[in-house]
């Protein structure tokens, strides 16, 4: 996440602004806004990693039995317990901090991402996944070879690929659709989204007690 978020702060992308409480000025480009908070929780990952390691290599060279090796597990443990509450405080200041600039995210969006909404589309025509994936294909590549975006094919440009194509694969080119046909368990809907939310939330309510 942290990755992502560095990423998605930068100028080329400006999906997120951070606040200036959780990055720093650059020494030497007044422009730069550096995401310190969230390079510094990157950095822990690597550190958290290692200590799991380390100790994994400690196990492996033992027996079956209790050895005295294993009391090198608390200096691992509790620092990793620090290290892990630091940051989701840190973490926790950050989101509840952060900017979203929808405009920019919404500027990004390409019809190509919808190729795959476009390959199940046939599947509710009808039509094996394995061919709508090599139809959904083609039909980028023509657009591709008309200097066009996906979604300024002609309904007769997408019959010469497949019959199944009708007028209602205009419903395709709709990012609020495509997110939201997702509804499972886990899904990119907001219900879906939601109610992963408050399963967590009532996962922590007795924990906090």
């Amino acid at each position: 996440m942290a990755e992502d978020l560095i990423i998605y702060s930068t100028k080329e992308f400006a999906f997120v602004t951070l606040s200036d409480a959780y990055s720093t000025g650059s020494s030497l480009m007044p422009q730069k806004k550096n995401p310190d908070s969230l390079e510094l929780i990157r950095s822990k990952a690597g550190r958290l990693f290692g200590r799991c390691s380390g100790f994994l290599m400690t196990l492996k060279g033992l027996p079956s039995t209790y050895n005295k090796d294993l009391q090198e597990d608390k200096e691992a443990m509790f620092d990793s317990y620090d290290t892990v509450c630091a940051v989701l405080q840190v973490t926790t200041g950050i989101i509840s901090t952060l900017k979203v600039n929808r405009t920019a995210m919404e500027a990004a969006l390409s019809t190509d991402m919808l190729a795959t909404d476009l390959a199940y589309y046939l599947v509710r025509k009808g039509m094996p996944f394995r061919e709508a994936h090599g139809a959904s294909g083609k039909a980028v590549h023509l657009a591709e070879t008309k200097g066009i975006p996906l979604n300024q094919l002609t309904l007769e440009d997408l019959k010469t690929i497949s019959l199944l194509f009708e007028s209602d694969v205009s419903l395709v080119w709709n990012y609020t659709n495509s997110v939201e046909q997702y509804t499972a368990p886990g899904g990119t809907a907001e219900s879906s989204v939601r109610a992963q939310i408050q399963h967590i939330r009532d996962w922590l309510k007795p924990r906090r007690s």
